[in-house]
């Protein structure tokens, strides 16, 4: 498990870990002078004269103070030594957490970038919850339920190992009895739930997952899901999935609580041997007994958050499987931005393009070859499947074609330079993306708000037919329009995605069943704005796929795929 976790973690996070190892042994010292300082106090509580003591004795004659004086100044010192040693606790832990959640930042950021750098074919063979449960919470479980434990644990075994050797130093009998109590105790621990955290975890994830998923859907298709009445459907699965969760939950704190159980019979077992051994008032046998008292007070947390540390790391054994797998060493850490384009100014070139799903039995496109001239307006049409939207795809950039190329005015398109034919082409889909955020904001997709030039915004709004829409909201173009343009109609999500196509300037437009959804009044005045735009600006270039005719009615030439 430890060489998995070793392969999670960056690189640059490896040396920094060095780092986070000195500090775990430092506060491991620092916890064993702190417990260390309460053997003086036992001493003097104990031992009473303090002049029996040799140790104390030395102390005593070198201060030159009173019995009380010298009392108060021990004292003192133990309190001093004890705060400034949680001080330095206090900022050598939050150095450790610092380390833990910087790598929890960076591995959550790698890991939605790396889902994104994945492309289209990822995205569409994944759930997307799934997708958002991994970024957003297996990071997470990796640094708080993973590093964070295995943390603890090696303080806490330093601490141990710190504080049973000076215990054989002072007492080797007191040693064998703490060993005697607390490494079966252990043994004893992880043989009986080794598995079963494992198992737990696993099984968690997998449910919330489930949970995930059915909670996005039923809000994403709340429609269907209300006119269809499949609610009752949809919430008997949500309560089967949290039953689950609470049954599994359950199981795992049932095991969290054995440590408490396992270390508390066994120092009651240790003190009674103790008191067996010492039944005499003997001060040193007092004495022993104290100190293995505040042994065993110290040590049974110790060693129950060693245990529990550790039910902890293997119950979130699961996100380190998760992330190894990915292997984020592989992933680029930024998406590469250019505001560089490439200018539609002669034609786009297909030439002998094959596409072939990794999935699939067949080509989806087989030897198909196509020219398409800068301002023309051309059709694509063709029965379902047939791989309209996958050409359209290709077209885009998001799919790499398995053999043939394409170029545009002549240059190929690779993956150097796809960033910047993209920043080229606008694409208006059937179902248009709208994010809940305002006009303006889903027009000037992906611009910071600060930075909209409403000027463009107000001219795109006129090409696209959308003034007197514009007009009726109270609030304008800063008016919010909804979670996934909830508060308008089907013309409104098509005008909005053609202003934001033209927003970017874009001199290449790709409309994918754009109007299929819609009604023949509504279908006609888009068709319609589109006309008015060609008309209006001669060097866009605009690629249609529709089933209707009527959708292609204005296009210089229809093609169709067969």
């Amino acid at each position: 498990m430890f060489k998995s976790v070793y392969r999670v973690i960056p690189e640059s996070f490896r040396r920094r870990a060095l780092f986070v190892a000195v500090t775990i042994f430092v506060r491991a010292l620092l916890n064993f002078v702190g417990i260390a300082m309460l053997v003086p106090v036992l001493m003097i509580i104990v031992g009473g004269d303090i002049e029996a003591n040799p140790y104390m004795s030395k102390a005593y004659e070198w201060l030159g103070l009173s019995a009380e004086g010298f009392v108060a100044a021990v004292c003192g010192m133990v309190v001093g030594v004890l705060v400034i040693k949680n001080v330095l606790n206090q900022l050598l832990y939050r150095a450790e957490r610092s380390y833990i959640f910087s790598l929890y930042k960076y591995l959550s950021r790698r890991l939605y970038v790396s889902y994104y750098q994945r492309g289209l074919g990822f995205i569409k063979r994944s759930n997307s919850a799934h997708l958002a449960r991994d970024v957003n919470a297996v990071s997470l479980m990796f640094a708080t339920g993973v590093l964070k434990p295995m943390a603890q644990i090696a303080g806490e075994i330093m601490l141990l190992f710190i504080f049973l050797t000076a215990l054989v130093l002072y007492s080797p009998y007191l040693a064998l009895v703490a060993m005697a109590i607390f490494v079966p105790i252990v043994l004893l621990f992880y043989a009986a739930v080794r598995r079963r955290l494992r198992e737990v975890g696993s099984r968690e994830n997998e449910v919330q997952r489930a949970k995930n998923r059915i909670v996005a859907e039923t809000y994403r298709g709340y429609v269907d899901v209300k006119i269809g009445g499949a609610m009752p459907y949809m919430l008997r699965s949500f309560d089967e999935m949290m039953t689950e969760i609470v049954h599994l939950r359950n199981r795992h704190a049932s095991i969290a609580m054995l440590p408490q159980a396992f270390i508390e019979i066994g120092v009651v077992v240790g003190l009674v041997a103790m008191a067996i051994w010492g039944h005499s008032s003997d001060q040193d046998m007092q004495l022993m007994f104290g100190i293995f008292v505040v042994a065993a007070i110290r040590l049974l947390p110790v060693v129950r958050n060693i245990m529990s540390a550790w039910s902890t790391l293997r119950f979130n054994n699961y996100s380190v499987d998760t992330l190894k797998d990915i292997d984020l060493e592989d992933c680029s850490e930024e998406i590469l931005s250019t505001t560089e384009r490439i200018d539609l100014k002669q034609s786009i070139e297909l030439d002998d393009i094959s596409f072939r799903f990794d999935d699939a039995q067949s080509d989806t496109l087989s030897h198909f070859s196509l020219t398409i001239n800068c301002g023309e307006r051309v059709g694509i049409r063709g029965a379902s499947g047939v791989g309209k939207t996958t050409l359209f795809n290709i077209i885009l950039g998001l799919y790499r074609p398995t053999s043939g190329r394409i170029a545009v005015d002549g240059v190929e398109l690779t993956n150097e330079n796809i960033a910047m034919w993209q920043n080229s082409i606008g694409y208006v889909s059937q179902n248009v993306f709208i994010t809940d955020a305002t006009i303006a904001e889903n027009i000037a997709f992906g611009v910071n708000a600060a930075d909209i030039d409403y000027d463009l915004v107000n001219k795109v709004i006129e090409l696209a037919d959308l003034k007197p829409f514009i007009d009726s909201l109270a609030g304008g173009v800063n008016s919010r329009i909804g979670e996934l343009g909830s508060r308008l109609s089907g013309g409104q999500r098509q005008r909005i995605g053609i202003a934001r196509a033209l927003y970017k300037q874009c001199n290449v437009l790709l409309f994918d069943e754009a109007t299929s959804s819609l009604d023949q009044h509504t279908e006609n005045n888009i068709n319609n704005a589109i006309s008015r735009l060609s008309a209006e600006q001669k060097g866009l270039t605009i690629i249609v796929i529709a089933h209707r005719e009527s959708s292609l009615e204005y296009c210089n030439r229809i093609i169709t795929l067969e």
